[in-house]
């Protein structure tokens, strides 16, 4: 939810001998490095994949600059888990396998998949103007809710300023428990012109999923923290993930969440934040655990009925030159390996993430425990380690 540097973007940077092994790893980082494999007969070029995996892992912690690291990879077969780095870095406590954390802009999938249920129960409209939901909520400087769809929320579509152009997140640290109110959060946006007409450009902004969030809870009453339990979150026995309202803890095993406020700073310690600046927009918290299975259940058509799925993956370009693409809430990007993968990436003060999945059922989310990272080559290494998980599942039709 920091103000978003790349939506599954970035150049894949495997800077590292492809072939390093664990033991090959300097200092302790073979021995904080763990993997749990749920299954046996694993293919022949698994451990070739795990040797590029832990070594993409070890360069976030040696070279990127984070404390941590984690990825959990799972397909038919099971699921493995390796880790890199620490946890705590006054401690020096391994990352956890288990892990919980702050995922950042991955909330917008969840939001999107509980909009979408919504319009297939014929609550909402996609096409309908935000007015008809949140009617004079959204005015000024050029920004009219009677010309901004539902949809375009989603997409991107809306011309809506970022509020996080206007509001420094590395300010939450003066007072990290503080609440922000989503409505003042949409204002610093509103008080800004929109950046394209509606519907004519493509521009990330968390302000959208803001006011998504508020058409969640005018068209149902709840919170939309709520509907994403009831919806998602429930059904699929995701125990380790949640929505943490203005609750500041994390609960269960977890990383401590780090930031660098200044380029020569040292670490400060941000795990304990209240997450209502991120809200609809990049409140939650999951594991690697949780975000697979969401992802998996996702893309199988076990959460949308067909036409609402359908339209989440129906996607724009956004304007790169890798190939990615937006839906409702839910990226596309080749494999560098061939087919497509669907995910999203994510950015909260303490942390950063990406998870993806492919079409035949191969699943991975990577995380480390700085956010913002130091520069943009902890965010390429990231993608690059959700990548190469994910190329060994390239399927035999399209994806």
């Amino acid at each position: 939810m920091i103000k978003h540097k790349r939506t599954l973007g970035g150049t894949l940077t495997l800077a590292v001998a492809l072939g390093v092994t664990a033991a090959a790893l300097p200092g302790n980082a073979a021995a904080e490095a763990t993997t749990s494999a749920v299954t046996a007969g694993a293919p022949a070029n698994a451990a070739a994949d795990e040797a590029r995996l832990r070594a993409l892992l070890h360069r976030l912690t040696t070279v990127d600059g984070a404390p941590g690291a984690l990825v959990e990879v799972r397909d038919r077969r099971g699921s493995t888990v390796l880790t890199d780095g620490v946890a705590n870095v006054k401690s020096h406590a391994p990352v956890h396998r288990n892990s919980r954390f702050r995922i950042g802009s991955m909330t917008k999938t969840f939001t999107a998949t509980t909009m979408l249920q919504l319009v297939g129960e014929h609550r909402v409209d996609l096409d309908a103007r935000v007015e008809r939901y949140l009617p004079g909520v959204v005015r000024g400087h050029g920004n009219d809710g009677r010309a901004i769809t539902v949809r375009q929320l989603l997409q991107h579509t809306s011309g809506l300023p970022d509020f996080l152009d206007y509001f420094n997140p590395l300010e939450v640290l003066n007072d990290p428990l503080a609440h922000h109110d989503p409505l003042d959060l949409v204002n610093i946006a509103l008080a800004h012109p929109p950046t394209f007409e509606p519907g004519t450009g493509w521009s990330y902004s968390n302000t959208g999923y803001l006011l998504a969030g508020m058409i969640i809870e005018e068209v149902t009453g709840n919170t939309y923290g709520e509907e994403i339990q009831r919806r998602i979150i429930e059904p699929l026995g995701l125990c380790e993930t949640s929505v943490p309202g203005d609750a500041s803890a994390i609960p269960g095993p977890h990383p401590r969440g780090y930031v660098r406020p200044g380029e020569d700073a040292p670490l400060t310690d941000i795990t304990r934040i209240n997450p209502s600046v991120g809200g609809a927009a990049g409140g939650m918290i999951s594991s690697g655990t949780d975000v697979n299975r969401f992802l998996s259940a996702l893309v199988r058509g076990k959460l949308l009925h067909p036409a609402q799925l359908k339209e989440m993956m129906t996607t724009r370009p956004t304007g790169g030159s890798d190939g990615r693409a937006y839906g409702l809430g839910l990226e596309s990007k080749p494999l560098p390996s061939g087919g497509l993968y669907w995910g999203h990436t994510g950015d909260f003060l303490g942390y950063e993430t990406a998870a993806g999945t492919t079409i035949n059922g191969r699943q991975a989310t990577v995380m480390v425990n700085l956010g913002p990272g130091n520069s943009d080559a902890q965010s390429d290494d990231i993608q690059a380690a959700v990548e190469t998980a994910l190329s060994g599942a390239r399927s035999p039709v399209s994806e």
